[in-house]
């Protein structure tokens, strides 16, 4: 699971109410952002909700529009998401899930990834991110890692390609203190973790990541992410047949057993 750019409905809000008094004043972005210290496409992200306006900001468009206690009674609103506004809804049924099920093509996931891993993903994002936003999103996202030791516990399977393991994302030694994380999460009762071999020819999962949950209620749910979105599936169709791939991907990947042990070699050979 992916960061994008943070939004929240009070930044949706502040930025509706901006845009709307804007073109009400007949203003272009381009002569707006001038006086607002802002670029047009940057003021464009703050009236889509996609960037927190600054002090400065809010002071100036106030001035600009001729409302200054209608942008200010906004601004006053205006809460930061950790998290991006697609992934919201996701991070709310993770917290409730009851089981889980990851198989993971890209990176390490958030779930199980040590600070310095976790750190250098974020380091990796293009265009990059400011160092606020990192700690932002970098605190958000080791939070999450509560679900590793809540009561009562959540059964927890997850699948990892390979590749993604022998990637040296943040140099060997941050690699190294990753698998050995994967190595510590995976001694757990409640936790399984395979991989699936580089050298297999082919195998359920070249249709990319998913995730599976189950709700207190028994519900069975399907998370699915691409760049930039994410969106939660809860047809019954479309869930079975992912949550049969799923099974067919642990059936093929290594067991648990041997997967450690293939983890232990390669933190051995860093």
């Amino acid at each position: 699971m992916q960061d994008c750019v943070d939004g929240s409905s009070s930044m949706r809000m502040f930025g509706a109410v901006v845009r709307a008094l804007r073109e009400a004043r007949g203003g272009s972005r381009d002569d707006f952002g001038a006086y607002v210290g802002y670029s047009a496409s940057q003021v464009a992200m703050v009236e889509r909700g996609e960037r927190m306006p600054s002090a400065r900001f809010v002071a100036r468009a106030g001035e600009f529009l001729g409302a200054r206690e209608a942008v200010e009674a906004a601004a006053a609103h205006l809460e930061r998401s950790p998290h991006p506004s697609w992934f919201g809804e996701y991070v709310e049924r993770e917290a409730e899930a009851v089981g889980l099920c990851v198989y993971d093509t890209h990176l390490v996931n958030g779930l199980v990834q040590t600070e310095g891993y976790a750190r250098a993903v974020l380091n990796a994002r293009f265009p990059v991110l400011e160092e606020e936003a990192i700690e932002r999103r970098l605190e958000a996202r080791l939070s999450r890692q509560v679900l590793l030791n809540r009561v009562p516990s959540i059964s927890l399977s997850f699948v990892v390609e390979e590749w993604v393991l022998r990637r040296p994302m943040g140099g060997s030694a941050v690699l190294k203190g990753q698998l050995k994380r994967l190595l510590e999460v995976g001694r757990r009762r409640n936790v399984s973790i395979q991989v699936m071999p580089t050298s297999y020819e082919g195998h359920a999962g070249v249709d990319g990541p998913m995730t599976l949950l189950e709700t207190p209620e028994r519900q069975l749910l399907v998370y699915l992410e691409t760049q930039g979105n994410g969106r939660i599936i809860d047809d019954r169709d479309e869930v079975s047949v992912l949550h049969t791939r799923y099974g067919m991907i642990r059936t093929q990947a290594l067991t648990p057993g041997d997967s450690a042990e293939l983890i232990e070699q390669m933190a051995g050979e860093l």
